[in-house]
C-alpha cells in the first residue's frame, strides 16, 4: 500500500464508519493495542489477508485520533506478530493527515499448507481465529481439522464404517461395479478378489468404506443416519413464514438411500413441487412454457452436494439440505470448498477432490461425469431457461448453491417486480453497497449483486458511477434517467 492509498482508505473509514471482512480499525492514540493476536490470526487464515488501520477510534463514532508514536507502534506490533505460529510478516504504511499520524499494517494471507496461524500463548485449539464479517471468531475443531486433512491428504470417504459387514453392501451392485472395473482395467482380473476390493476402496480391514456404503450399501443410513437429504418447501421467501393455513412447510421429506437413490428422489421431489413458468417475448408475442427450474441444473447441484460434501466425523451429523422458497431454491452442503478452490474459480480451475474414492464410484453409478462440468452445466441451463445465473456461496462450514426461479429480464425488458421497482426508486440518488444491503435487508452483497443489481445493470436500468473500476470502494449504483 502506498501513502495515497492509505489516505484514501482513511477517508473511506471516516465516511462509512465501519469495519469489514478484511479491515480492522484500532485507535492506538494512547499506546499499542495489547491484544492483536485474534486479528493477526484471522487475517492470516483467510485468502487475501487483511489490513489493520491504526489512528481511528471506533468507540468515538470512528473519529480520527492519530497514533501515539509511529516507530514504537510498529515495533510493538512486530513483537506481537512474532508471537504467532507461524510468525506474521506485517507490511507497514504511514501518513500524516491534519497533523495526526496514521498507520496501517497489511497482514498477508498464509498459503493453505501453512494454516492455521495461531497465537502461541493460547495454543492451536484456542488461539486460531477466522474472520466472520467484521468479527474474529475462534476456529471450530472442524475448521482446524479441515486444514490438517488437506495438508496430510486425509480422505474421510476411505474410512471404514464401524459395525458394518460385507453383507451390508448390495451384492448385485458390488458385482456390477467390479465387472465394470475389470473391463476398464483387465489387470484387475488377475488380482485376488480381496486385494481388488482394497484397491477400489470398497473395503478397509474387511469392513466396507464410507464411499462403498454410500454408493453400494443396502441401507447406508442404518450406520450414519444423517448422511441423507432433508427437503422442504417453504410457502414464503424465508424460513418461518406460513401460508393461509398457518403451515410452515408445504412439503417435507427425508430422502435416504445410496447417493444415486438420493439424487433421483430429490429430482422427483423438486418436480412434484415445481410450477410451470410462462414467458412471452415482447418482440414476437410468442409464448413459451418452462419448468420453474431446469432439472439438469438441479441434478448437478444435488450431485455436487452429495459427492463433494464433507464426510468427516465433524459433519456426519449434518444432512444436505434442499429448500424450495417461493422465489428460489437453495442446496446446502456441509463443509467449505475444499483445498485452494475459491468461488471465482468454480467451473474454470481444476479442483482438488475431497472424496476421490466416493466420486469415482458415483461416476459409475450415477452417470456423473466427474469432469468438472457440473458448474458450467448449471450456468448454461439457467441461461437457457432465461433465469439468473446460480449463486455460489462459501459460507462458514457450508457451501450453498442458490437457483432463482424468476428472471428479472423478460423478453429483454425488466419485469416489473416489486423488488426491482423499489430498488430503482431508491437508487435515484447514487447508493453505496452498504446502503443497498441495508435497504434490501440482505446480509451479503454478493447475493444482492447476482439477484438484483446485475440484471438491472445488464438491462441498462442501473449504472455504475465509476464504470471502469467496478470494485472501487467509492463505487455507487445509480438509476438511469428515462429522459
Amino acid at each position: 500500500m502506498i501513502t495515497e492509498e492509505l489516505v484514501e482508505l482513511m477517508h473511506w473509514i471516516l465516511d462509512k464508519k465501519t469495519e469489514k471482512q478484511d479491515l480492522e480499525v484500532k485507535a492506538a492514540n494512547g499506546g499499542c493495542p495489547k491484544r492483536l493476536y485474534d486479528t493477526l490470526s484471522s487475517f492470516s487464515n483467510q485468502d487475501g489477508g487483511g489490513i489493520i488501520f491504526f489512528g481511528i477510534d471506533e468507540t468515538q463514532d470512528f473519529r480520527l485520533v492519530g497514533v501515539y508514536d509511529l516507530q514504537d507502534l510498529q515495533k510493538k506490533v512486530v513483537e506481537q506478530c512474532n508471537q504467532m505460529c507461524p510468525p506474521v510478516r506485517a507490511v507497514f504504511t504511514v501518513a500524516e493527515v491534519n497533523g495526526l499520524n496514521v498507520c496501517s499494517a497489511e497482514i498477508p494471507g498464509l498459503d493453505l499448507s501453512e494454516r492455521p496461524c495461531y497465537y502461541k500463548g493460547a495454543g492451536r485449539l484456542k488461539g486460531a481465529f477466522i474472520r466472520v464479517g467484521d468479527a474474529d471468531m475462534v476456529m471450530t475443531e472442524y475448521e482446524l481439522y479441515s486444514y490438517e486433512a488437506f495438508r496430510k491428504h486425509l480422505h474421510d470417504d476411505e474410512r471404514e464404517i464401524s459395525r458394518s459387514k460385507p453383507s451390508d453392501l448390495d451384492e448385485n451392485l458390488v458385482a456390477a461395479y467390479m465387472a465394470d472395473k475389470r473391463r476398464e482395467r483387465p489387470g484387475f482380473a488377475q488380482l485376488p478378489k480381496e486385494r481388488a476390493y482394497e484397491l477400489l476402496d470398497i473395503f478397509r480391514a474387511g469392513k466396507p468404506t464410507l464411499a462403498a456404503m454410500m454408493n453400494l450399501g443396502i441401507y447406508p443410513q442404518g450406520f450414519i443416519p444423517q448422511l441423507c437429504i432433508t427437503a422442504i418447501v417453504v410457502p414464503g421467501t424465508e424460513i418461518g413464514e406460513t401460508d393461509e393455513k398457518d403451515s410452515r412447510f408445504i412439503d417435507n421429506k427425508r430422502i435416504e438411500g445410496t447417493l444415486a437413490e438420493q439424487v433421483e428422489e430429490s429430482l422427483v421431489f423438486c418436480k412434484r413441487n415445481m410450477k410451470t413458468r410462462t414467458v412471452i417475448d415482447k418482440q414476437t408475442g410468442r409464448r413459451q412454457d418452462f419448468d420453474e427450474y431446469p432439472l439438469a441444473a438441479i441434478r448437478e447441484a444435488v450431485l455436487n452436494a452429495v459427492v463433494h460434501r464433507d464426510y468427516s466425523i465433524y459433519t456426519e451429523g449434518t444432512p444436505v439440505q434442499l429448500v424450495m422458497y417461493r422465489n428460489r431454491m437453495e442446496i446446502h452442503s456441509p463443509g467449505n470448498l475444499y483445498g485452494r478452490m475459491t468461488v471465482d474459480q468454480l467451473g474454470i480451475a481444476r479442483p482438488d477432490l475431497r472424496n476421490p474414492a466416493l466420486a469415482a464410484m458415483a461416476e459409475a453409478l450415477t452417470k456423473a461425469e466427474n469432469r468438472y462440468s457440473g458448474i458450467p452445466t448449471m450456468r448454461r441451463e439457467m441461461r437457457r431457461f432465461g433465469l439468473p445465473e446460480p449463486l455460489f456461496e462459501n459460507r462458514r462450514n457450508e457451501f450453498v448453491v442458490t437457483l432463482f426461479n424468476q428472471s428479472e429480464l423478460v423478453g429483454g425488458h425488466i419485469a416489473p417486480s416489486d423488488e426491482a421497482i423499489s430498488l430503482l426508486d431508491f437508487c435515484q440518488e447514487p447508493r453505496t453497497r452498504e446502503e443497498l444491503t441495508a435497504f434490501m435487508k440482505i446480509d451479503t452483497f454478493s447475493y444482492l449483486l447476482k439477484r438484483y443489481l446485475q440484471p438491472l445493470l445488464e438491462a441498462g436500468k442501473l449504472e455504475l458511477t465509476i464504470p471502469d473500476k467496478p470494485r472501487s470502494r467509492k463505487q455507487r449504483y445509480h438509476t438511469v434517467s428515462c429522459s
